[in-house]
C-alpha cells in the first residue's frame, strides 16, 4: 500500500506543476477574461486519461503502479474541477454570460470527446 501512495504522490506532483506551466503558457496566449488555463488543461487531461485507460484496458499498463502514476497520479494533480468551478462563478459574478456559457458547456462537451479520441488513439 505504500508504494502504491508513492507512486500516486509522485505523479500528483509532476501533474500539478504540468498543469500550472500549462495555465502559464495558456494565459500568455488566449484573452485574459477566458479561462483559458483551466480549459486547456482540462480538455487535455481529457484526452490523456482516456489515452492511459485505453492503454489499460489493452493490457500495455499491466502494472498497478503505473496505472496509479498515470490516471491517479499525473492525471488527478494536472486537471482542477474546483478550479473550474470558480471561474464559472466568477465569470457569472462579472457578468460575462456569453462567457460563462461557452466555457461550461465546451469544456463538458470537448472534455467528453477528448476522453473519447484519448481511447480511440490509445486502441
Amino acid at each position: 500500500m505504500i508504494k502504491q501512495l508513492l507512486f500516486i504522490a509522485l505523479g500528483g506532483g509532476i501533474g500539478s506543476v504540468l498543469r500550472y506551466l500549462a495555465q502559464i503558457a495558456a494565459i500568455r496566449w488566449i484573452n485574459r477574461d477566458f479561462p483559458a488555463g483551466t480549459f486547456a488543461v482540462n480538455l487535455t487531461g481529457c484526452f490523456l486519461i482516456g489515452l492511459f485507460y485505453a492503454w489499460a484496458s489493452k493490457g500495455s499498463l499491466q502494472s498497478v503502479e503505473w496505472r496509479l502514476f498515470l490516471i491517479t497520479g499525473i492525471c488527478g494533480g494536472y486537471t482542477t474541477f474546483s478550479s473550474f468551478s470558480y471561474e464559472n462563478v466568477m465569470l457569472l459574478r462579472q457578468g460575462h454570460y456569453l462567457l460563462f456559457a461557452f466555457y461550461a458547456g465546451s469544456s463538458v462537451v470537448l472534455g467528453l470527446l477528448g476522453t473519447i479520441a484519448g481511447m480511440a488513439v490509445g486502441k
